[in-house]
């Protein structure tokens, strides 16, 4: 197809069959003839070339005979010998305006120029084509229909098995085994290489060779060196001026076929395996030591590294965009692929997202903190949100180890900017506190949610109701898990107001029934303990004893990590389930640094009692927490509050109760106001976000949003469904089919194929772990994209690939198999068995 075959069916004609009206703008004159020869007896042009006012008249009298629906005519094309108007004055002055708004133009954007048009018409020659516009800005028809010449490249597309230049450069660049058998098979194709490689590339091969290997190594250089050499903003440097690369014009074809090697999941390893060596060969890292921009694309890997320091300096310097830039060009970058990499971008990318979410929130703070109830609402709706920001930068800080001190500024810059802002907030929440008490007015009291929520849904008859109590569930997490449960049923989501002192023997006593009118904080010895109905609980049996004098034979309770086993021993006359886990708030206690990776645990075992729930006939789940709780990260050794003078039980370092009289650090407020009731007449709690001790990195026990607002999620247990369809495959592999480790962080690749025609394109979540000979767990996905920070889950689609980043454990080594697994039955989708490997 010649090029003005090529205009008139592909590109005129198409738009006169959509839209029945099209006006050709041409003030070269470059398109009359074609446009003219498009006549037909139902298709009218006029040219408006030869008279303006008979022009005018025809196109107004075909108009009217469109508008009538005449089957003498069905297409009306204006031909106009004058530049398309681009303003409202210019189409005032434009006859032909009217015609555009009934139908449609030409040319109308870049991809109606006629350089474009003469490129999408002959793909396989856009080098050649852009090289004849560079000498000549309006080559003739003729001009263009003699590239090529006719010629095509048989012995290639018969021995390939595809027809395009494109398709044939990228099939030599990375051949299917039936592909490269064929070529090592025969040397008919080499001269049709040459010849195609010099025409689309400006490649002279220079190996004398006519096998497949030299070849394909000299075309991987030449196509690698090049997309560098044009990325990069400045001359080469004097090492690399002789290197053979590619034609200006051939930047499109050039970028184009390092995307698609890059993009498609079969050719990423032979491209990182190509590239690393390449880069050795040529010395890059070297040859470029004293350059600093080296563009935007990371052609090869020491790119990666300079882009990485940038983001970096970027950070530290406040430069949001330029951050902002790097971080959404490479965080998805090939190179993130190693575990050391992909750490490092998504502590910078959590740090940039928490700077970043505080400062949205300090701007908004001032109209925020006029009331408590603008406080909390405020808290709400987008300050909890900061605090998961904080939560997950801590997860991906929590374990990775930074022995050259590569990310200390930005670690200690994102805790202090985190800190300064809760230490705005907590200084006006704590003036409300003595101002108008705890817990606010006209909301829902912890204290009370068993006798307002779970007690009328047990009222009804035959109705099965599971009470999960959940130890340091705060409310940021409450909304995080609520997404999680939402594919299951109807989920709601709502905050209580906890308990003060927010410790778990209070909180937890909290939750019984009639504790909002008559649990009684008492003095033993030289603590507090609480009281409900004169009986002490201290503990969970004493406090499970009020729940099984209440309901008898129809309460129940267990662990959390006990009901989510295989078999779980539960008389069919239980309608009250409660459901206890303390391990978020043990792993805090124990291990503040590495508790917000353990986060993961809870919530699946959550997630999958919640199916469980449903598959033994339960209709509601309700899921409450004691207290809340705040990280605090960026304690210094002056981080610490002077025990105000008086006589005080010490509530968990964060609350005092007894008497006394407050000071500068601390404020003392009755204990009636902060709905404590009891033996204590007064309450001291520090002005701002500090404890009583230093050193401690976990709190609660105190009075601030993080450790006092705590979510009530209702689940409405819906049945499962059935017959969903056929879950799309996955795979799983380790590099190049690679047996061991060398590396903590090994980079898993999954690939998920199609499901069946029911399943569709609905996504599905997998969990990545590693098990050693005993089933024991010695590695997990490490949080950050793609991975859930809460649940460490991966949410895949079908025909999608990813890679995700285990975290083995520091203290493993050995055997052990990577399984993908089904988060809540732990059905294993796929598996590899690996050894570890590490250089000591």
């Amino acid at each position: 197809m010649n090029i003005k075959e090529f205009i008139q069916t592909q590109v005129l004609l198409p738009r006169l069959h959509q839209n029945d009206v099209l006006v050709v703008y041409d003030p070269e004159q470059r398109y009359r003839e074609l446009c003219l020869e498009l006549a037909i007896d139902t298709r009218q042009v006029v040219d408006a070339s030869e008279s303006s006012i008979a022009s005018r008249a025809a196109a107004l009298a075909g108009l009217q005979l469109l508008g009538e629906k005449q089957p003498s005519l069905k297409e009306l094309l204006i031909y106009v010998p004058h530049r398309v108007p681009l303003d409202d004055e210019q189409r005032q002055h434009d006859p032909f305006a009217l015609y555009a708004v009934c139908g449609a133009i030409f040319p109308e954007g870049d991809g109606d120029e006629y350089v474009s048009l003469c490129i999408k018409a002959k793909p396989d020659h856009a080098t050649e084509i852009r090289r004849i516009f560079q000498e000549n800005a309006s080559p003739s028809f003729a001009v263009i229909d003699a590239i090529g010449g006719g010629a095509g490249w048989p012995n290639l597309q018969a021995a390939l098995g595809v027809q395009s230049a494109r398709e044939i450069m990228f099939a030599l660049l990375a051949p299917e085994d039936r592909q490269k058998k064929a070529l090592q098979g025969q040397e008919t194709w080499v001269t049709e290489a040459k010849a195609l490689l010099h025409g689309a590339l400006g490649l002279t091969l220079l190996t004398r060779a006519k096998s497949y290997g030299p070849i394909a190594d000299e075309l991987w250089r030449f196509l690698l060196f090049s997309e560098f050499a044009f990325d990069l903003p400045e001359p080469l440097p004097a090492a690399l001026v002789g290197v053979p690369r590619a034609l200006p014009e051939a930047q499109p074809l050039v970028e184009d076929l390092c995307d698609m090697l890059r993009d498609n999941r079969h050719t990423q390893r032979p491209y990182i395996t190509r590239a690393e060596e390449i880069e050795v060969s040529l010395g890059l890292p070297d040859a470029c030591r004293q350059i600093i921009d080296l563009g935007k694309r990371d052609t090869f890997p020491f790119e990666e590294r300079s882009f990485f320091a940038q983001a970096v300096d970027a950070l530290k310097r406040d430069n949001v965009d330029k951050l902002r830039q790097l971080l959404d060009r490479h965080t998805q970058s090939i190179w993130v692929g190693s575990g050391v990499n992909q750490a490092q971008w998504q502590i910078l990318q959590t740090a940039a997202g928490l700077i970043e979410g505080c400062g949205d929130a300090d701007r908004q703070l001032p109209d925020a903190i006029r009331s408590q109830d603008a406080l909390i609402d405020f808290y709400l709706a987008g300050l909890r949100d900061v605090d998961r920001r904080q939560r997950e930068f801590e997860q991906s800080v929590g374990t990775y180890v930074d022995p050259s001190g590569l990310l200390a500024d930005v670690i200690g810059l994102a805790r202090v900017t985190y800190q300064r802002l809760a230490n705005r907030v907590q200084g006006a929440f704590v003036r409300h506190l003595e101002k108008v008490g705890w817990p606010p007015s006209g909301r829902l009291a912890n204290a009370d949610v068993f006798d307002r929520i779970v007690e009328p849904l047990l009222q009804e008859s035959g109705r099965r109701v599971a009470l999960l109590l959940i130890d340091a569930l705060r409310y940021e997490l409450g909304v995080e898990l609520q997404k999680q449960l939402a594919e299951g049923g109807q989920v709601e989501l709502q905050a209580a107001f906890a308990q003060l002192p927010s410790v778990t023997p209070v909180g937890m006593a909290s939750l019984l029934p009639g504790a909002g009118q008559h649990l009684r904080l008492t003095r033993k010895d030289d603590g507090l303990a609480p009281a409900l109905g004169g009986q002490v609980l201290t503990t969970v049996t004493q406090r499970m004893d009020i729940l099984q004098r209440r309901y008898g034979q129809r309460f129940a309770e267990m662990p959390l990590a006990v009901f989510v086993q295989p078999k779980v021993d539960l008389a069919s006359t239980v309608d009250l389930l409660v459901i206890r886990s303390n391990d978020m708030d043990s792993d805090f206690e124990n291990n503040p640094e590495a508790a917000p990776s353990r986060i993961n645990h809870t919530f699946r075992q959550i997630v999958g009692a919640v199916q469980k729930l449903r598959e033994l006939g339960f209709q509601d789940a309700v899921i409450v927490a004691d207290h809340g709780f705040y990280l605090n990260t960026a304690a210094t050794a002056g981080d610490v509050c002077t025990k105000p003078s008086g006589r005080w039980a010490n509530a968990h370092d964060r609350m005092l109760l007894g008497a006394g009289t407050g000071d500068g650090g601390s404020v003392v407020v009755s204990a009636e106001s902060l709905g404590i009731p009891g033996e204590f007449s007064q309450v001291a709690l520090p002005k701002a976000m500090v404890a009583y001790r230093a050193g401690l990195a976990y709190f609660h026990g105190g009075a601030s949003l993080q450790e006092a607002v705590v979510p009530v999620v209702a689940v409405k247990l819906a049945e499962a469904e059935h017959g969903a369809g056929r879950q799309p495959t996955v795979t799983l592999s380790y590099k190049r089919a690679s047996k061991r480790i060398t590396t903590r962080l090994p980079v898993m690749a999954i690939d998920v194929g199609s499901g069946d025609m029911f399943w569709g394109d609905k996504s599905f979540e997998i969990l990545l772990e590693a098990h050693d000979k005993a089933g024991d767990v010695v590695g997990e996905a490490r949080p950050g994209t793609p991975v859930n920070a809460a649940t460490r889950t991966v949410t895949l689609m079908p025909d999608s690939s990813v890679q995700v980043t285990l975290k083995m454990d520091e203290a493993f080594e050995g055997k052990f198999s990577v399984k993908v697994l089904d988060p809540t039955t732990l059905k294993t989708y796929a598996s590899i068995d690996l050894e570890t490997d590490y250089t000591v």
